[in-house]
C-alpha cells in the first residue's frame, strides 16, 4: 500500500450530530465514521487501512478537478468544492442533530450539486463493519441499497432533485456499490446514509432533505450566536468552539479527546492511541473555555457528568479514574487490531486505552478547578456533591505524595512529577476556597496543611538549582512544558525570578520557531520508541505564559504564528511535525480549548496590559475578557 492512498491528517473536515462524528477528506471521501457513537466500532475506517477499512467517496469522474473545502459560515456543514475546466460542483456534507437521548439511528447527508458547467460525479460506498472485520451483505432495492451485518444495518437512500433521477446509475461493486450521475448547472441530488433504519431504503423527497439542511444550519447558527467572544480572533475562536461541540456526546455532556483512534504521533512509529474517550483532564480544561465564551449549559452538563464519576468512585481506593467512556463506563480494555496496517503503515492500531488504570494525580486539580469555576458562574455544588468533593480531597491528603505516571501518560515508570504536585496544590487551594466562600463543612486545617506541604515540596525539590528552572520530576534536570501552567493557576507570580528563569530555559530548549515541545523524550525516556512533534496545547500555554510575564509582543506573534499551523478549516490535531504537518488524533480537543483560552486571555491583556500576577479567573474576569 502506497502512502499516497492516505490523505494527510490535516486534509480533513469534521462533521457530526453530537453523538458521533465523521472525517471528510478534501477529496470528498468519508474515511472515518463510528456508529452509533464516538467509541463504537467503525463502519468507515479507511483512514487506518485503505484496503480493509471501508469508505464513502463522492468525486468527479476522471482527473483534473481541483478540490477546495470550507464550512458554511457559522455552521458545521462542510462544503467540498471541485473546480474543473468543464464545471464547478459541490458536495455538501452534514449530519442532522441527533439530540440528547442516546440513539442507534443516525443520518449522514451528502448533497451533490453543480453550480457551473457540467460534471459527472461518481460515488463509491463500501462500509466494512467492526473496524474492517465484518463485510455486510449488499441488497439493492428500487429506492437504494441496504448494507446488513450481524448487529448493524445501514440504508443508503436517494434524494434526486431537478430531474436527474433518470440519469442515476447504481451498480454493485467490490462489496459495495458505485453510483454515477451527470449534472448540469442548477441540478442537484443527494445520498442519505442511515443507521438502524425503520425499514428499507426509500426515495427521500426534495423538501425533506432541504428541511434537514435548514434545521442543521439553524441549529449551529443559533448555538454559536450565544458566544460572547468579540475579540481579535473571533473566527478562529468560534470554529474551535464548534469543534469542541462536535466532540461532545450530548446525552451525557462528556467531551471526547478526539473523534479518532490510532493516528500516529510519528509516521511509522508506535505512538498510536485511541482518543475517543473522556479524559478528566481534557474535559475539565474545557470548562474555562466554555464559560469564557458564555456556554454555561455545556459547562454544566460536563460538571454533572464529572459529579457522577466522583460519586460512583468515592468509596474506592482511587476516587477518580483518569478517563472513561462517554457514558461513564470505566472499561477501556486496550487491544491491537492486527489486521489493519495503520495510517501510512503506522502500526500497531490500538483501540481501547490501557492508560486508564494509571495514577495521574494532576486530574484532581483539573477537576476541582473546573468545579470552582462552575461555582463562580452560579453552577453551584449541592450538599451531596460537596460531600463527595470533600471525600475526594480527604483521600488526596493521604495520597498526594506518591510517584505517578504524569500528564503525558508516559509508560516508562512512575515518578514524582512536578506538574502532578502542582495540580494537587490546585485541588487543595480550590477546595479550601469553596469551603470558606460557601461556608461548607471541611477539615480545613488538614487541607491547608496539605496545600502548604505541596507548595514547599515543589519549591524545594521541583526547582533545579543548576538549570535555574522547575523540572519535569524531582530526579531529573529535564524541562517539561506542562509547567507553563504554573502562573496560569496562580501558583507562582509571573514576576518571580524562579519563574522567569524557568521561562528563559524553556525558550532555549523547548521552543522552535514559536512551537513548543512538551519535553525531550531522548533526555526523559517514556518507554516508547521514536520521537514526536511539538504539542499544540503547549504552544497555546506558552502564549499565555508570555503574556502574563509582560512579553505581550512575543505572545501575540507566537499566537498568530500558531494560527498558520491550523488546517484549511482552522482545525488542529495534537502535534505539529517538522515541516508543519499535523500529527496524532484529529481534531484534538486539547488543542482547541487551549486556543480559546489563549485568545480570551491574550485579548484581555492586550486591552488592559500584562498583569503582575495570575489570579484565578472569575466570572467578572471572563466577562471582561470576552
Amino acid at each position: 500500500m502506497h502512502e499516497d492512498d492516505y490523505p494527510a491528517i490535516e486534509n480533513h473536515g469534521l462533521i457530526g450530530d453530537l453523538q458521533t462524528a465523521a472525517l471528510v477528506s478534501t477529496e470528498g471521501t468519508i474515511d472515518w465514521l463510528c456508529l452509533p457513537r464516538f467509541d463504537s466500532p467503525s463502519v468507515f475506517g479507511s483512514l487506518l487501512d485503505h484496503a480493509k477499512g471501508g469508505y464513502f467517496s463522492i468525486r468527479p469522474a476522471g482527473d483534473g478537478a481541483v478540490a477546495r473545502q470550507m464550512y458554511l459560515p457559522g455552521t458545521s456543514i462542510l462544503i467540498t468544492r471541485f473546480l474543473s475546466p468543464d464545471g464547478v460542483g459541490e458536495v455538501i456534507d452534514f449530519m442532522p442533530i441527533a439530540g440528547e437521548t442516546a440513539t442507534d439511528q443516525h443520518r449522514l447527508v451528502r448533497l451533490i450539486r453543480v453550480v457551473r458547467g457540467e460534471m459527472r460525479f461518481e460515488a463509491e460506498v463500501r462500509p466494512i463493519f467492526d473496524y474492517g472485520r465484518e463485510h455486510p451483505t449488499v441488497e439493492m432495492t428500487s429506492e437504494g441499497v441496504q448494507f446488513k451485518g450481524r448487529d448493524m444495518t445501514l440504508n443508503l437512500s436517494i434524494s434526486p432533485e431537478a430531474g436527474i433521477a433518470r440519469d442515476v446509475e447504481i451498480v454493485p461493486s467490490d462489496g459495495g456499490i458505485t453510483a454515477r450521475a451527470t449534472l448540469s448547472a442548477g441540478q442537484a441530488g443527494g445520498l442519505i446514509l442511515e443507521s438502524a433504519p425503520d425499514g428499507l431504503p426509500r426515495r427521500v423527497p426534495e423538501a425533506e432533505i432541504h428541511g434537514l439542511f435548514e434545521e442543521t444550519r439553524e441549529y449551529w447558527r443559533d448555538w454559536i450566536a450565544q458566544s460572547k467572544y468579540r475579540g481579535r480572533w473571533r473566527e478562529m475562536v468560534e470554529r474551535s468552539a464548534m469543534t469542541l461541540k462536535l466532540m461532545t456526546y450530548a446525552p451525557t455532556g462528556a467531551l471526547v479527546a478526539a473523534p479518532t483512534a490510532a493516528l500516529p504521533e510519528q509516521m511509522g512509529g508506535e505512538r498510536n492511541w485511541d482518543y475517543r474517550y473522556t479524559w478528566i483532564r481534557d474535559a475539565s480544561f474545557s470548562v474555562y473555555a466554555l464559560l469564557s465564551l458564555g456556554f454555561t449549559d455545556e459547562a454544566q452538563a460536563y460538571l454533572r457528568w464529572l459529579g457522577n464519576r466522583i460519586r460512583e468512585s468515592n468509596n474506592t481506593d482511587k476516587p477518580l479514574q483518569i478517563m472513561y467512556r462517554i457514558d461513564g463506563s470505566p472499561d477501556l480494555h486496550e487491544e491491537v487490531l492486527e489486521h489493519l496496517e495503520g495510517y501510512r503503515k503506522s502500526a500497531p492500531v490500538r483501540i481501547g486505552n490501557g492508560a486508564a488504570d494509571q495514577i495521574q494525580l494532576d486530574i484532581f486539580g483539573e477537576a476541582l478547578d473546573s468545579v470552582f469555576l462552575g461555582d463562580a458562574s452560579n453552577i453551584r455544588v449541592g450538599h451531596e456533591g460537596w460531600t463527595q468533593v470533600a471525600g475526594l480531597i480527604d483521600w488526596l491528603c493521604d495520597n498526594w505524595d506518591q510517584p505517578e505516571e504524569g500528564i503525558w501518560e508516559t509508560r516508562g515508570g512512575q515518578q514524582d512529577f512536578t506538574y502532578g504536585r502542582l495540580m494537587c496544590w490546585v485541588a487543595f487551594d480550590r477546595a479550601i476556597r469553596l469551603a470558606t466562600d460557601r461556608a461548607r463543612p471541611a477539615d480545613l486545617m488538614r487541607w491547608i496543611n496539605a496545600r502548604d506541604e505541596v507548595y514547599k515540596q515543589i519549591m524545594s525539590r521541583g526547582f533545579h538549582a543548576d538549570r535555574k528552572a522547575f523540572v519535569q520530576h524531582y530526579d531529573t534536570n529535564v524541562l517539561d512544558a506542562s509547567l507553563l501552567y504554573m502562573p496560569l493557576v496562580g501558583f507562582v507570580s509571573p514576576e518571580d525570578p524562579m519563574w522567569r528563569s524557568t521561562l528563559r530555559a524553556m525558550d532555549d530548549e523547548l521552543v522552535s520557531d514559536s512551537l513548543v515541545y512538551r519535553y525531550n523524550p531522548a533526555a526523559s525516556p517514556d518507554g516508547l520508541q521514536g520521537s514526536e512533534g511539538t504539542f499544540s496545547i503547549c504552544t497555546f500555554w506558552y502564549v499565555d505564559a508570555l503574556a502574563r510575564s509582560g512579553r505581550l509582543e512575543d505572545a501575540r506573534l507566537t499566537f498568530d504564528k500558531m494560527l498558520t499551523y491550523g488546517n484549511h478549516l482552522g482545525l488542529y490535531s495534537e502535534e505539529i511535525g517538522a515541516t508543519g504537518e499535523q500529527l496524532g488524533n484529529f481534531p484534538q480537543a486539547f488543542s482547541h480549548l487551549a486556543l480559546i483560552t489563549a485568545a480570551v486571555n491574550l485579548d484581555y491583556q492586550l486591552d488592559h496590559g500584562a498583569r503582575g500576577e495570575a489570579p484565578v479567573p472569575s466570572p467578572t474576569r471572563m466577562a471582561d475578557a470576552a
